[in-house]
């Protein structure tokens, strides 16, 4: 794990070119963002392309980053895109699996005991309830950088939130 200092750095010299300090960048974030595309399909070679594709188009526009937000809200919101564009498109998409949702103790989303019935409500979400879901209940975005991440208001990512809740509470009849 590299400090703010250190990426800050790397982000300096990448853009001037230096393509080891996009490597560096490339191994700092690299399995954190497999680790949370792969809650959004089990088809490891498709979150494997998502990756690939998302640093791609990370160093293509680097030039385009902006150092008011992190680095890896940047990044997150080119992979999210990656993924909404092949969501879109049909492409292989496969219903996620979460791997980490529960971890955060929300009072407003309350896990039943059968994990099972859990997964199986999430996957009744559409695309746009998940993401937002997943951001800010497994990765902990706050609703400012989902909102960011994805071009849409802080209210909107809370009104989605709280519609993804809802669903989630009709579907497992809490």
């Amino acid at each position: 794990m590299i400090s703010a200092e250190e990426e800050s750095d790397f982000i300096s010299q990448a853009k001037a070119g230096n393509q080891q300090a996009f490597r560096k960048l490339y191994e700092s974030h690299v399995d954190a963002l497999f680790a949370f595309m792969s809650q959004f399909s089990d088809n490891r070679e498709q979150v494997r392309e998502w990756t690939q594709r998302s640093f791609i188009k990370a160093f293509d526009k680097l030039d385009s980053f902006k150092a008011a937000s992190r680095f890896k809200s940047w990044l997150y919101t080119i992979a999210l895109n990656e993924m909404r564009m092949d969501m879109r498109n049909n492409i292989d998409f496969e219903e996620f699996e979460p791997q980490k949702f529960g971890d955060n103790h929300d009072p407003d989303t309350e896990v039943p005991n059968n994990w099972t019935e859990t997964k199986d409500a999430i996957k009744e979400l559409d695309p746009d309830k998940k993401i937002v879901f997943l951001l800010h209940i497994a990765e902990e975005y706050s609703h400012r950088e989902i909102g960011s991440m994805l071009q849409i208001s802080e209210g909107t990512s809370r009104v989605i939130l709280h519609r993804a809740k809802k669903k989630l509470r009709q579907i497992l009849e809490l």
